[in-house]
């Protein structure tokens, strides 16, 4: 069904998007052996933008690979509907994104997708199941040490989005074009040896109205999950991985994958934290360039 949506919907003249049988697809990058894994009890990630070449799927697919937990929520903006509909764009590695995800499903994994603005297209299939994917409006999570989490896109809040819907239009194609400076950017950072870096993000904290903007979102978020007598709440659409109490409301942003590559986890104890993902893959190599030295001063 899921498959068959997208194929009538995002089709331009130039290509559809079939996603891949979890069984038969066989990926352009291998999945690595589960042996070694981090283990934990929620992993929260959201706005991937597939479809898109904002997207960083090599990180996300080094994310996949390197983690395994009982539940993930998918929180919203996915598959990005707008941009597909404006020009069709699904590379291998966005498959090898939505298999790894279909194959966790399918090996036990609660997997939970709430649809944001940009894949709206789906909230008409909430309630309903593909593959071991439930599809839900919100979900509530309970932590191993009792507090109770609201969890949705949080595009509902967003005052543009409410009020000016082709304000957020006008926003997205800008966002895009900054996106498109931050690769080359990175392009060039990589060449010189440099770990990713978000020329959006740094941007965004930097700007005064941005800031504000954000402040206020968060307090509005937070305030909803109050009125509804729950402990805290996870959301996403904004980019921007944060963690702050309100009037003892725990807020929650999962963050993004186009940005900063972050996602929020909860461990067996119930304690949770975010994860800068470029930050522990550049702490990772860093290690292993330690133990190669070692190894070639032993030989």
């Amino acid at each position: 069904m899921f498959g068959s949506y997208l194929e009538g919907g995002f089709g331009n003249g130039k290509g559809l998007v079939a996603l891949p049988d979890p069984d038969r697809h066989i990926p352009q990058r291998p999945e690595r052996s589960s042996q070694g894994r981090r283990k934990y009890r929620t992993i929260w990630i959201s706005d991937i933008h597939l479809g898109t070449k904002g997207c960083n799927a090599d990180l996300l697919i080094d994310f996949l690979d390197s983690v395994d937990s009982e539940t993930m929520y998918l929180v919203g903006d996915i598959i990005d509907g707008w941009r597909l509909k404006k020009k069709f764009y699904w590379p291998d590695a966005h498959n090898d994104i939505v298999w790894r995800i279909m194959k966790r499903a399918r090996r036990g994994t609660r997997v939970v997708y709430i649809p944001g603005n940009h894949d709206e297209m789906f909230r008409q299939f909430t309630g309903l199941n593909f593959g071991g994917i439930e599809i839900r409006r919100a979900a509530f999570h309970d932590t191993a040490d009792g507090r109770r989490l609201m969890v949705l896109h949080g595009d509902e809040f967003d005052a543009v989005m409410l009020s000016h819907r082709w304000l957020a239009f006008v926003g997205d194609a800008l966002y895009h074009f900054m996106m498109g400076l931050n690769r080359w950017v990175n392009v060039a950072r990589k060449r010189l040896g440099l770990p990713y870096w978000s020329l959006s993000r740094m941007a965004k904290h930097k700007v005064k109205n941005a800031v504000e903007f954000i402040g206020k979102y968060e307090e509005v978020v937070a305030r909803a999950a109050a009125e509804r007598g729950v402990d805290g709440v996870v959301c996403g659409h904004i980019h921007t991985a944060e963690h702050r109490m309100f009037d003892g409301v725990e807020y929650w942003n999962d963050g993004d994958w186009v940005e900063g590559c972050n996602a929020l986890v909860e461990h067996a104890d119930g304690s949770m934290e975010i994860l800068n993902w470029p930050e522990e893959v550049a702490r990772r190599e860093e290690g292993e360039r330690q133990d190669s030295h070692v190894i070639a001063a032993a030989a």
